[in-house]
């Protein structure tokens, strides 16, 4: 079966433009132009990628984002914007976008990043894998292994790098992590993320000859550090 694309833009000509360079690469696409439809698309359709416009009528693309993780939605969300400043770009990554890419663009560019965030999202899926770098992670044996060998973790710490290697690229709030982990995104207890976090940052620097692989994002959360892990 064909990748589903879901493409939320507002601009017609875009919007059909991104969809015929989808179409052309292989991919099965559809077009909304509204922010206040994405949810009710993605249940039922079930896309693995969302290319998504911030500006929309009925809700922007920050606030779509933020209800399709709220609601437990698994696709990649690429935003696209024409506002580059940094602060953006954090907001768009706490809430849990994959990617940017930035107006104007060009068409091949989209589809070849969004080529590359499924592979990176997707990786060993039918074997129930994550793998980025020397971490590899068995979702189906509760297994990380680090450089061919097993690391022992808490429950809480396997869900903490499970977390972190399905989207490596995403910044995540401790609210967010403490809601994957634990089931729960009660403010209280946000900062009782900080000291797992601790405790597995420790584990993996130990494997990994004092490099550290989750790096923190000031007043935002935690995420992975990719290029720490792309150093052999």
């Amino acid at each position: 079966m064909s990748t589903r694309v879901l493409i939320v833009e507002d601009e017609p000509k875009i919007a059909g433009l991104l969809r015929d360079y989808f179409v052309h690469a292989g991919f099965e696409a559809e077009v909304l132009s509204r922010g206040d439809e994405v949810a009710e698309r993605v249940q039922g359709w079930r896309p693995q990628l969302v290319v998504l416009d911030l500006q929309l009528p009925g809700k922007d693309g920050i606030e779509v984002c933020r209800e399709l993780r709220a609601q437990g939605s698994e696709p990649a969300v690429m935003m696209v914007t024409a506002r580059v400043d940094e602060v953006d770009r954090l907001i768009g990554l706490e809430i849990g976008a994959d990617d940017y890419v930035c107006k104007p663009f060009s068409p091949r560019e989209v589809v070849a990043r969004a080529r590359a965030i499924l592979r990176r999202l997707q990786p060993n899926q039918a074997r129930g894998c994550l793998q980025v770098g020397p971490l590899e992670l068995d979702r189906v044996a509760h297994v990380l292994r680090v450089a061919g060998q097993t690391l022992a973790l808490t429950p809480i710490e396997f869900g903490l790098i499970e977390t972190m290697l399905a989207h490596p690229q995403r910044v995540w709030s401790r609210g967010q992590l403490l809601e994957r982990v634990r089931g729960t995104d009660f403010a209280g207890y946000e900062r009782n993320i900080d000291g797992h976090v601790k405790n597995l940052r420790r584990k993996l620097r130990e494997r990994l000859d004092g490099r550290d692989p989750i790096r923190s994002v000031y007043g935002v959360g935690y995420g992975l550090d990719a290029e720490v892990l792309a150093v052999e």
